[in-house]
């Protein structure tokens, strides 16, 4: 699951609109961060933890099912290391078709961003 730090309402409830932003994102966020390059899935986890400061966090079993739609869809490739010692690692690169999609998914969410911005913090003009 990937967690956004919900801030505490009035009553203090720990509740936010963040869930269903959060099953809309991921796989723009995932295309993103391999973007710079590929990784494997733990690197995947600490560069959002990183990048975000902590503010958005996603779990193994969230992670693996995005990665794993991703790579049927054609938008990433896998590649298998095994290090002298240690594990073998799955490698996630991202695939033309990945920056195609990884593209129109970042207009949609910044038209969806800026509708949103527009709307909750309008311009004197527009209130």
């Amino acid at each position: 699951m990937l967690l956004v730090k919900p801030e505490p309402t009035e009553n203090g409830d720990a509740r936010s609109i963040t869930r269903e932003l959060k099953r809309g994102s991921l796989e723009l966020i995932v295309l993103h961060l391999l973007s710079s390059g590929e990784a494997y899935g733990y690197e995947i986890v600490t560069k959002l933890t990183e990048r975000t400061n902590g503010a958005l966090e996603v779990t193994d079993g969230t992670l693996y099912p995005v990665l794993y739609r991703l790579e049927r869809g054609g938008f990433v490739t896998v590649r298998w290391e095994t290090p002298q010692r240690g594990v073998p690692r799955k490698y996630y690169r991202l695939t033309p078709t990945g920056s195609v999609e990884l593209s129109r998914l970042s207009r949609e969410w910044t038209t969806f961003a800026d509708a949103m911005t527009r709307l909750i913090h309008p311009t004197p003009e527009e209130r």
